[in-house]
Order: structure tokens, then C-alpha cells, then sequence
């Protein structure tokens, strides 16, 4: 098969041929259709993420078709349309007997631990626990965002940041998981303050249901969010991951108010202002990624139209662009998400 490998982190990856797949006995291979470009990848193709052994192949959001099943698996067959979450449960430990699949204690991360779905087929351990279904409205492009961006942003707003209508929200980095915040709680029925550095990510914010926008360039965020929300917010995400955004959302606050970190900080981090934590009893949170069995609320909510996120995909582009197009990641903005798409030679 045709896949997208790096030998060396930071060395452009390329397009080869490798060898094909096998379904592990309770896994599958799934032949890819559709896989976005997330800046995980980047930072894992940096260097940042301990987990992956070299050569590697990036990817981690996709949507495809089952293409074969390992012996054990009982629930899927080949031709099931499907897409997986960006970390996968084993379903046998503690965490996965409660259902906490994302943080499971061996999980399974296509396009880190293993390699993932920037080719024309991946394979996916423990099926039964991790495949998902997708409803036929829904295309390839647009499910491609789920797995790891959308489906992300979905648990952090609803579950983790336990968003209430009227509410205000802010989102703090307006990149591919923080746009997809500022739809789901727009839908939900917040008031949302998108902030980012730049101003046609944050146009897209405003048409994804922002009610005000902030350009932390060459405005102050904290101060601009506290007075857009009448003196802070019930709920604010760090959807970007670094110390001055993580610093801003704690900061954007209003008393017994609720942050959630959603992405990756470097390696210290900011200092946490606890004695504001505990003079006003805030909440600090992380969010990673959202278990295969709780996708039906929001794929619910994609059927009626309510959650859009086919709009949400800002660029196409063809596996032979796929490594220039990580590499790019480090050096401009991404605005919105792009999508590889493959066309396949076979298994």
C-alpha cells in the first residue's frame, strides 16, 4: 500500500510503498478514505510525543471502510463504514471496565503508538471496543474530523466543562478543536468569546456561532473576555495548549467557574494561580478525547443539523501533498481543517 512515513523527526516525510496491513485476531484493517491533518501530527513528527518509534506513519482522524476482521472480533464485518477515536481502549482494564476509554491504561493510538491512517489502509486493535458507525448522511470528508478534533472538542465542552444553556464560553485558540468548541456550545445555547491571533480564524469563529471575538495580538484576552462576558465566563477552554493561552483561560474566569485544558502543553507548562483557584473555587480540568460508545449524542446531533462539521473543512488535499502539508503546520496558521483524501490500489 501507498502510506506517508517519516525516518527521522523533522525530516519531510514521504510518500512510499510499505507493506500491507493485517487485522490483529481482535482488530481490523480499515482501508482509509478520508484523514485530517491535525497539529498533533505535527508535534508528534517534532519529536514531542514519547511514543513514537521511527520509521513512523502520522495520522490519527479518519473515516474508511472495515476491509477485514481479525478472528475474535464479533461485532463488525468488512464493509461496515466506520471511524475510531484517536485514543482506543483495550477493553479489559479499570479504565475501560467504567467506561473510560480515553484514558485507558494501555491504550491504543493510531498514528502514535502505532502507525496510523495517513495511507491507504490502518490497522485498529480491539474493534468490538473501538469502531464506530457512521450514518450514511454523514461523508467521509466530514467524519474524518471526529476521531480525534470535533469528537474531542464535543466531551470537553458537554461532559468534562458540563456546559448549561446561557452560559458564556470562552475558547482560547481558534484552530480545528477550538472552532469545533465554538459551534457545539453556540448549539448548545452559550454565548461564546472566541479568541486567537488571527483574523480569519476568527471570522470563521463568528460564522460557527461566536457573539464576540477576540484578537489576543493586539488585544489583552483576560480583559477583553471578562468584559465582552460582564466580568467573566462560566466555562473557558485552552483549546491551542500553551502557557500564555492555558494562563488566559484561567484568568478569563468568573468565581466557581470552570477551565478545561484541552491542548497539549510543553513540556512545564504555565504557573497555575492556585490561590485564585481557591479564593474562588474554580475548577481545573483536562479533556482528552471521547470513548467510541458515547458518539451517538453527537452523531444525533450532526443528523439534524444542528453540529456541522463538513464546514469546518477548510482544505482538500491528496496523500502526494500530505507531508509538505505537515511540515507547513510549523511555519503558518492552519485555519479550519484539512482533509487528505486517498485514492486506493488495493490490499
Amino acid at each position: 500500500m501507498r502510506a506517508v512515513v517519516y525516518d527521522a523527526f523533522g525530516q519531510l516525510p514521504t510518500l512510499r510503498e510499505v507493506a500491507d496491513p493485517t487485522p490483529p485476531p481482535a482488530g481490523a484493517v480499515i482501508r482509509v478514505n478520508a484523514t485530517g491533518l491535525c497539529r498533533s501530527d505535527w508535534h508528534g513528527w517534532r519529536g514531542h510525543d514519547p511514543d513514537i518509534r521511527l520509521p513512523h506513519v502520522p495520522g490519527h482522524e479518519l473515516a474508511g471502510v472495515v476491509e477485514a476482521v481479525g478472528s475474535q472480533v464479533v461485532g463488525w464485518g468488512a464493509g461496515s463504514r466506520v471511524t475510531v477515536p484517536f485514543v482506543c481502549g483495550c477493553g479489559d482494564c479499570p479504565q475501560c471496565a467504567t467506561g473510560n476509554q480515553q484514558v485507558c491504561d494501555r491504550q491504543f493510538q493510531p498514528g502514535f503508538t502505532h502507525w496510523g491512517s495517513f495511507a491507504e489502509f490502518v490497522a485498529i486493535d480491539h474493534a468490538d471496543v473501538n469502531l464506530v458507525a457512521l450514518p450514511e448522511a454523514l461523508d467521509d470528508v466530514a467524519a474524518a474530523s471526529l476521531g480525534c478534533r470535533f469528537a474531542t472538542a464535543f466531551r470537553a465542552v458537554m461532559a468534562q466543562g458540563r456546559l448549561a444553556a446561557g452560559e458564556w464560553v470562552a475558547v482560547h485558540g481558534c484552530g480545528g478543536v477550538g472552532l469545533s468548541a465554538v459551534m457545539i456550545a453556540a448549539a448548545a445555547g452559550a454565548r461564546v468569546v472566541a479568541v486567537d491571533i488571527d483574523d480569519e480564524t476568527l471570522q470563521l469563529a463568528r460564522r460557527f456561532g461566536a457573539c464576540a471575538i477576540v484578537d489576543s495580538w493586539s488585544d489583552d484576552p483576560v480583559a477583553a473576555v471578562r468584559s465582552a462576558s460582564g466580568g467573566g465566563v462560566h466555562l473557558s477552554l485552552d483549546a491551542l495548549g500553551s502557557p500564555a493561552t492555558c494562563a488566559a483561560s484561567i484568568a478569563s474566569l468568573r468565581k466557581r467557574g470552570r477551565h478545561v485544558q484541552v491542548g497539549l502543553l510543553p513540556s512545564g507548562g504555565p504557573v497555575v494561580p492556585m490561590d485564585r483557584v481557591i479564593a474562588d473555587e474554580l475548577e481545573i480540568l483536562g479533556s482528552h478525547g471521547m470513548a467510541a460508545w458515547a458518539y451517538p449524542p453527537m452523531l444525533a446531533l450532526i443528523a439534524d443539523g444542528r453540529l456541522r462539521p463538513e464546514l469546518l473543512v477548510t482544505r482538500r488535499i491528496g496523500l502526494e501533498q500530505a507531508g509538505e502539508a505537515l511540515a507547513e503546520m510549523g511555519r503558518a496558521p492552519a485555519r479550519g481543517v484539512t482533509v487528505i483524501t486517498t485514492q486506493h490500489q488495493g490490499l
